[in-house]
């Protein structure tokens, strides 16, 4: 089989470094409380309130494609919940923020869910499911969560400008047209993460 010239793989490289880059970026926020600059944080449309990022709804940008398979095996795609609020939110098993926060996640998204609220997960960084599954089965977790071990989905999956995840655990909350209208970049209890959804709800 012939090898590809030195011209065609200079793209695959390319691409392959600035996915490892921005893991690596990832990895440096990981389990931190997440810096507030980046993705949207230099426009003049968000508003940073108790580490909390909002977009007026006239600027809120669309999602690229989030899909992939589940924990438990099952295909999921972001865009099938078109319609609902989608509360993404960025974990990892090892990640200690991630678990002081499961239990508040778990109840806002029982609590949610009657009003139109979908929660997903995107676990980042375990290198196999068991313990990511353990988690879920420690925590009583009831919604998905999409396996992005090498953290693709994270890289790619929202556009440039936008608020996006930059540190591990994030969540990000999404209005009804699939856009993002919410960011944190930290742990969140109930109080907060309802902050973050009430007035998606209320919208018209």
């Amino acid at each position: 089989m012939a090898l590809p010239s030195r011209s065609n793989r200079r793209p695959r490289a390319a691409a392959t470094a600035a996915v490892a880059a921005s893991v690596a970026m990832l990895t440096l926020a990981a389990c931190s409380g997440g810096a507030t600059s980046g993705g949207g944080g230099d426009t003049n449309f968000v508003t940073n309130t108790g580490g909390v990022q909002t977009v007026a709804k006239g600027e809120r940008k669309a999602i690229n494609k989030i899909a992939g398979e589940t924990l438990e095996g099952e295909q999921l795609d972001v865009a099938d919940l078109k319609g609902k609020i989608v509360v993404l939110n960025v974990w990892g098993s090892w990640c200690a923020p991630c678990r002081a926060e499961a239990s508040h996640l778990v109840k806002v998204a029982n609590d949610t869910e009657a009003q139109g609220v979908a929660f997903v997960g995107i676990n980042t960084r375990d290198t196999n499911k068991g313990p990511a599954i353990a988690f879920e089965k420690n925590y009583e977790v009831t919604y998905p969560s999409l396996y992005d071990p090498a953290g693709k989905l994270l890289v790619n999956g929202f556009p440039k400008g936008s608020l996006n995840p930059q540190a591990i655990p994030s969540t990000i909350v999404l209005d009804r047209d699939g856009k993002i209208a919410a960011r944190a970049l930290t742990a969140l209890d109930d109080k907060k993460l309802r902050e973050m959804i009430d007035p998606l709800i209320a919208e018209k």
